[in-house]
């Protein structure tokens, strides 16, 4: 990973014409979303896998390249934010936010609605937070959808999962996470009728755009039979790209799979398990 930074930062360096410079800001940006893109972020570039959360290791890379390319880039600037709060340096990450929210980050508006909704950081204002998350979830947010409907429509309101129901449905045109979570809106009957068959339809969508929680649902899904045909091999192989992803709950049905079997005492503890 080093000697590939390097590489980058040579070549966009070594030239002093202005097209040269124009490329140094680019690298700076391919270098930021390799270390912060954010999954779930609807600026993110199809090509750019994201990362769930920036490693340790990367977190000085991250806040380097990331503060090079935000002038030019809302994304760049939502990223800096990630990479502020990685390192705990919250005041830092809350004016990288504001700045990216004020250039049209919907990622960033949730971000802030949540420190908001919290208290986290800042002054707990619901109000706000409600404000940030509407114009997130109007943008087509994923992420601003389900936390709108989550802090209800008011002071003292219940939630709204029919209306979350609504806009996920237009953001679930074309975004992974979306469908994603209509999906598991659809599979829990939240805010309408239970439909499976539904549901994993748009577990399959997201899959198909390596979406790990949706691999790891058409894993279930498959291994079930719900919604559609049983299949264990096909659970398998969705559980294995889900886990090479990070998944950590496919993870674990891989290791059920792989041991099926439990022996239990005679007081119903677990002692051992019977792999293949």
């Amino acid at each position: 990973m080093f000697r590939r930074i390097c590489s980058f930062a040579v070549v966009a360096i070594v030239a002093m014409t202005a097209p040269a410079l124009a490329y140094a800001q680019s690298a700076d940006l391919v270098l930021c979303d390799r270390v912060a893109a954010d999954p779930s972020d609807p600026d993110k570039p199809a090509d750019v896998k994201g990362v769930p959360e920036i490693a340790a290791s990367d977190i000085t890379t991250a806040i380097k390249y990331c503060k090079n390319a935000a002038n030019g880039s809302r994304r760049a600037m939502y990223q800096l934010g990630r990479a502020y709060a990685a390192n705990r340096q919250m005041p830092e990450a809350i004016a990288a936010w504001r700045k990216a929210s004020d250039k049209g980050s919907t990622s960033a508006m949730v971000e802030l609605g949540v420190l908001y909704g919290t208290g986290a950081g800042v002054a707990r204002d619901e109000a706000q937070a409600r404000k940030l998350f509407e114009r997130a979830a109007e943008a087509g947010n994923p992420r601003g959808v389900s936390n709108l409907a989550a802090l209800g429509g008011g002071a003292g309101a219940t939630a709204d999962p029919a209306r979350a129901r609504e806009l996920l449905s237009k953001a679930a045109e074309t975004n992974a996470e979306a469908q994603y979570q209509l999906g598991m809106m659809l599979a829990e009957g939240n805010g309408g009728s239970r439909d499976d068959a539904a549901a994993r339809a748009l577990f399959e969508k997201a899959a198909a755009q390596n979406h790990p929680a949706a691999l790891e649902r058409m894993g279930a899904f498959s291994q079930e039979g719900r919604g559609g045909p049983k299949d264990s091999d096909a659970a398998k192989a969705y559980y294995q790209r889900a886990a090479a992803l990070g998944d950590e709950d496919a993870k674990k049905a891989l290791e059920r799979m792989r041991c099926p079997y439990a022996i239990k005492d005679k007081r119903g503890n677990v002692v051992t398990n019977l792999c293949f």
